[in-house]
């Protein structure tokens, strides 16, 4: 596949290094890649060894002691130019993303042009990492609040989005003073090869040490040796809120500080003064894209019970004619689950809900014969429930939609802010009164709450991220930037004497 090679990777049985781009050990254990489209091999990554690891932590230390010296400007200026090669290789790279995760190809060009609207976003943050001025009890004092770099971030990214949301974190960090090191999902390691390749690329002309961008392969045990570093004073990690929970209690252990992006389980409330064929396209867009595989997937759709039916006729009616087949050919808008144990799971979820008394109205079978002979492909499903149910509270990462009933509401909200997550939400009405309760504080208890549109699909200018079980973590813009650098407050004396705070006299 030309498209491939001009990424710098080998498909196939080629060994793709690991570490700094340059480091591989050929009786290391290899990571293989399979593409969720047909099931074939796409290539091997060779796993990081203890010894690598520590040759990639200790070339971030170096790295960082260069990096740091640079003005921010100046290192906006590096991000900038990652930005202009990722504009060149959008194509190849969406292209990638899309053959080694499965979402369709328009999604995997959108994930690109994510690291690139970052890219632009964290240059002109470069000139704006403001501080804080204050004004001193003490006379002929100044107080001020500057932030200064980390030193090394280590960011550990999903399957889901497997190159953008690592951007979030990398080119932050990066104009705020960081190195990092990045160890990108088992199931898409090519992709994070294939960023390295442009970012080297862009060090390299510029003359600037590799360690500033690095990236480790590897199962959980690889993880752990970054999380356990004290090198590491930040942890990103994104998945799933069992992984996030042991992430948090290893980095606390040591005081360290972690960011975390875990599960999600939004719901959008659709209301009798909504616009309902509005809030059927944003439920449809949320609850089948990526088949079900974003964070910010629509899990649970509730709606009021007079227009109960109407909503759910006109979602069987659009699911009816959803196509579903290999991401990368135009007209698909639902390609396949990650892999059979995402499959297996799907099928469980089904079960569970049958067994608590939920109905499957449409869908939900798994797909075979061609162009299906891989075993990943699924019908999204449309299931009736009940939010109490175990399965409705628990987050399935598959295209089901689960449809749920309220009469007031109050108890909409409250069936909304019911499960442990509380990442993404939505409330779909014309009635202002409405729509202010929901994003007041007796509303949404959700990181994300939007009006009139779904739950997936946050630009990257606001703070992403959620709250309860999803980790309280924010990514991306807003002050996202500042858990990624150390805060300190500065206080000067410009004066000939020497008074103490809060008036206390101590004469020797």
């Amino acid at each position: 596949m030309d498209f491939l090679k001009r990424l710098g990777i080998q498909a196939d049985n080629a060994g793709t290094s690991t570490g700094n781009n340059t480091l591989f050990t050929d009786n290391a254990p290899r990571i293989d890649s399979f593409s969720p489209i047909d099931g074939a091999k796409i290539g091997s990554v060779y796993s990081t060894t203890r010894e690598e690891y520590e040759t990639v932590i200790t070339a971030a230390q170096d790295a960082f002691k260069t990096w740091r010296m640079m003005p921010a400007p100046q290192r906006g200026e590096i991000v900038r130019q990652i930005g202009e090669a990722l504009r060149r290789h959008k194509d190849d790279l969406g292209r990638l993303v899309s053959l080694e995760m499965g979402k369709i190809y328009q999604e995997g060009l959108g994930e690109v042009q994510e690291m690139i609207d970052i890219c632009d976003f964290a240059v002109g943050l470069s000139r704006q990492l403001y501080g804080l001025s204050m004004h001193s009890e003490r006379p002929e004092h100044r107080m001020y609040e500057q932030y200064h770099p980390l030193g090394v971030v280590g960011v550990i990214s999903a399957f889901n989005f497997p190159v953008a949301v690592w951007s979030w974190n990398a080119m932050i960090a990066a104009v705020c003073g960081d190195t990092i090191v990045w160890k990108p999902s088992e199931k898409t390691p090519l992709c994070a090869v294939a960023c390295q390749n442009i970012i080297q690329d862009v060090l390299k002309e510029n003359n600037l040490p590799e360690g500033i961008f690095n990236m480790i392969n590897g199962d959980r045990q690889v993880g752990e040796w970054m999380t356990t570093d004290k090198r590491v004073p930040l942890i990103s990690a994104t998945g799933s809120i069992r992984m996030g929970k042991q992430v948090a209690q290893v980095v606390a252990a040591r005081l360290g500080k972690s960011l975390l992006e875990l599960g999600g389980n939004n719901a959008i409330i659709v209301t009798p003064q909504a616009d309902i064929e509005m809030a059927v396209r944003a439920t449809v867009f949320g609850a089948v894209g990526t088949a079900g595989q974003r964070c910010t997937s629509t899990r649970r759709l509730i709606v009021h019970e007079s227009i109960f039916e109407q909503v759910k006729d006109r979602l069987v009616a659009i699911y009816k004619n959803i196509s579903i087949g290999s991401p990368l050919e135009e007209g698909t808008l639902v390609g396949p689950l990650i892999d059979k144990q995402a499959v297996d799971a799907m099928q469980n979820a089904l079960n569970q809900l049958r067994e608590s008394g939920g109905e499957v109205v449409y869908g939900g079978e798994v797909l075979d014969g061609e162009p299906y002979a891989s075993g990943t492909y699924v019908r999204p499903a449309i299931c009736v429930a009940e939010n109490h149910y175990q399965i409705v509270q628990d987050e399935t990462f598959a295209p089901i939609l689960y449809l749920i009933r309220y009469s007031e509401l109050d108890e909409a909200i409250a069936y909304h802010n019911g499960v442990v997550q509380g990442l993404s939400s939505a409330i779909f009405t014309l009635n202002l009164r409405e729509a202010e309760r929901f994003l007041s504080h007796v509303g949404s208890d959700c990181g994300i709450a939007n009006v009139n549109i779904g739950t997936s699909g946050a630009e990257i200018g606001g703070a992403f991220g959620g709250e309860k079980e999803t980790g309280g973590g924010r990514e991306s813009g807003s002050d996202a930037w500042k858990v990624y650098m150390r805060r300190q407050t500065n206080t000067i004396n410009w004066g000939s004497s020497l008074p103490l705070a809060q008036g206390i006299r101590f004469d020797v």
